[in-house]
């Protein structure tokens, strides 16, 4: 059974959308919205179904012209009539809507009859016109396929010569193509387009054309090339461009001529060193250029009769050292950021020469320009309907966000769970959304979109939302859309929000863990050194003071021997305690052994003062048992510029207060660093 065209009836009126459902219900299948917003939603999910559009003017939240003009901005006036009904009659509002895009402009009151013919009219007019651009498309990529073809062939009889394996043309096609995108991304300085660089790569395998005249006994000769030889060699890219030159009824054809600069200056350097004419910097066309960079690669990387292959690495540093001549600064710079990807593609590419990321572009590039044929939709459609039905039974927060539209749709389940709406309009203004962030993290999301490359598009990152007044911990992934991947124009953002809360949680607990002492809540040893060390190593200078104390609790052995093991416990929480009340947020301090603490400040002056209510403060009485401690006292930058050196001579200050008697404290002084003690700075 054929499937019946879909209309969309847009007007805020339920009697108005009555009305007209009555007069196509028999032969459309319809969709109805009751503003401009809930319509533009509509069409961001089903641009591809709708047929046509039915659009009242006036109505609250965006109106008709309004909806005309973000079906502009999105492109889908290009592809979806627009028939306007409306009460208002005025040659003002008529004139504007067919500004605006609409097919056709009906005035209320209307009747049957003309609505119906014109819905009819106009979806057959544009079924009609969407079905030559089809027709025109696949003869354009029958055409292309069959000039590839051709290409293929004479450069792979060239290759047969020459005795290599094949792979070099469909090599050279894509390593031409790889830094033709990469150059796009980093400068337009060639106003290179799309098309523009599918018919340079393509036209690339034809750059060794002229060894066709080169005898086989020099192009296959596996030793070195006496001078003699090596000038016959030379001739290639003259005879290759004279080729050419001859093919009089193609000698205006775009890709002949392409191919013919190719032919002839892809030995030519930048410096003006190579041949055949001893061109210099920019007087090499461009594609010449990337082609001879392109050819250099592959020769390194791939098996000669005259050599090994060389690695990846082994072909960059030679490059990049000058010993293959010179290239254009810009090139190097675009082969060293597309090496990594470059060296994976020429892994995955078929003999046949597309990528399946060449037939992804072609696939969105074919549906944004309209063209896609009739199977093609339905299978996006099969596509649609999977992503839908998986899209609603998962318990993750989906969104897609369109940047023509500034329209963010999220899943049913995900909006009812942060408790905002399905559809968004001016997402980044809009007050549910920015409530779900803290600022910091929302710009931080936005930077990580706006900085991520078609080379490696996948993002994430882990934040803190509010959701119904209470902060959970989600991690987001998110993919940016491009109009293509060598292009820098986003058109858009999908992703999912994953609830990661409770293993959050978890996380920062065992990271709490790792860095505190269970006993006293006091950092641990290890973390304390970990500290201390970023602080003297990146952050202090020479104008700050920093003191590190050291201390331990007198005779604390008789604690545990004369009333037990949690007693002692119970004495260090309570050192501690005092610890936590006479430091400021900013200090450290840890229990660095059995019954042994630091203590790490920053001061400006009164060091004597400070020392002492500190150590005035430590020691007391804790249920009848009388608590004194023993301290060492070393200062940064006086007695030592890191760690070690600190708690080595604040070590050595806290063994003097010993042998003094205990119950006091010393600061370090250098007649001390001959004492030793068993307390190590080490873990």
């Amino acid at each position: 059974m054929k499937s019946r065209d879909k209309v969309l009836i847009v007007d805020d009126s339920d009697i108005n959308r009555s009305l007209l459902a009555d007069m196509l219900a028999q032969d459309y299948e319809l969709v109805e919205a009751s503003n401009g917003l809930e319509a533009v939603t509509v069409l961001s999910q089903q641009y591809n179904e709708i047929s046509l559009v039915l659009l009242d003017i006036v109505m609250p939240m965006m109106d008709g012209f309004e909806v005309l003009a973000s079906m502009n901005k999105s492109g889908y006036i290009d592809h979806i009539p627009v028939i306007m009904i409306s009460a208002e009659t005025s040659s003002v509002y008529i004139d504007h809507a067919y500004d605006l895009g609409a097919a056709e402009y009906i005035s209320r009151p209307f009747d049957e009859k003309t609505v119906k013919r014109r819905v009819k009219n106009t979806i057959m007019l544009y079924a009609k016109q969407k079905y030559l651009e089809n027709m025109v498309t696949e003869q354009l990529l029958e055409k292309e396929k069959n000039n590839l073809v051709m290409v293929e062939i004479l450069s792979h009889i060239v290759e047969f010569r020459n005795g290599e394996s094949g792979l070099h043309v469909m090599h050279i096609r894509v390593i031409t193509e790889t830094l033709l995108k990469q150059l796009c991304r980093m400068t337009d300085r060639y106003n290179l387009t799309p098309e523009q660089i599918a018919m340079i790569s393509n036209a690339s395998a034809l750059h060794d054309i002229g060894k066709i005249s080169i005898p086989e006994s020099i192009l296959n000769k596996p030793g070195k090339l006496t001078p003699q030889e090596y000038e016959i060699i030379k001739t290639h890219s003259a005879i290759g461009a004279e080729m050419l030159e001859k093919i009089h009824y193609f000698e205006t054809e775009k890709l002949v001529q392409v191919a013919r600069d190719i032919c002839r200056w892809h030995h030519e350097r930048y410096d003006g060193r190579g041949y055949p004419d001893g061109l210099k910097g920019e007087e090499i066309p461009i594609s010449a250029q990337v082609v001879s960079l392109a050819d250099v690669y592959d020769a390194l990387v791939s098996v000669r009769v005259y050599k090994a292959a060389y690695t990846h690495e082994e072909a960059m540093q030679m490059i990049f050292n000058g010993e293959c001549g010179a290239f254009n600064p810009l090139l190097l710079e675009c082969l060293k950021e597309a090496g990594p990807t470059l060296k994976k593609e020429l892994k995955v590419r078929s003999l046949s020469g597309a990528s399946r990321i060449e037939l992804q572009d072609m696939a969105r590039n074919l549906i944004q320009s309209g063209n896609a044929s009739n199977r093609t939709l339905a299978l996006l459609e099969q596509e649609r309907t999977k992503y839908q039905f998986f899209a609603s039974m998962s318990k993750e927060i989906q969104f897609e966000y369109n940047y023509h539209s500034d329209l963010l749709s999220i899943s049913e389940w995900g909006a009812a769970q942060l408790g905002v709406n399905e559809v968004i309009m001016h997402p980044k203004q809009n007050p549910q959304i920015l409530n779900l962030f803290t600022h910091e993290d929302f710009e931080d999301f936005l930077t990580k979109i706006r900085t991520a490359e078609p080379e490696n598009p996948i993002l994430s990152g882990t934040y803190p939302l509010k959701i119904k007044g209470s902060s959970r911990w989600f991690k987001v992934v998110a993919r940016p859309l491009w109009v293509m991947e060598e292009s820098s124009e986003l058109t858009g953002v999908i992703g999912k929000f994953i609830d990661v809360h409770d293993e959050q949680v978890e996380l920062d607990q065992l990271k709490q863990l790792a860095k505190i002492d269970s006993l006293t809540g006091l950092f641990n040893r290890a973390y304390a050194k970990r500290a201390l060390d970023t602080i003297l190593n990146n952050e202090a200078d020479a104008s700050q003071n920093y003191a590190l104390l050291v201390f331990d609790i007198d005779f604390f052995k008789s604690a545990n021997d004369e009333f037990g093991h949690l007693f002692g416990d119970q004495v260090l929480a309570n050192v501690a305690h005092r610890i936590q009340a006479n430091v400021r947020k900013s200090d450290i301090s840890a229990r660095i052994g059995g019954d042994e603490f630091l203590i790490f400040m920053e001061y400006k002056d009164h060091l004597e003062q400070m020392i002492e209510r500190i150590f005035q403060a430590l020691n007391g009485s804790f249920q009848g048992y009388d608590i004194t401690v023993s301290m060492g006292v070393a200062c940064f930058p006086q007695d030592g510029l890191d760690y070690m050196t600190l708690f080595h001579h604040a070590d050595q200050a806290l063994y003097a207060a010993k042998r003094r008697g205990r119950r006091q404290y010393c600061c370090y002084e250098s007649s001390m660093q001959d004492l030793l003690t068993g307390v190590s700075a080490e873990a």
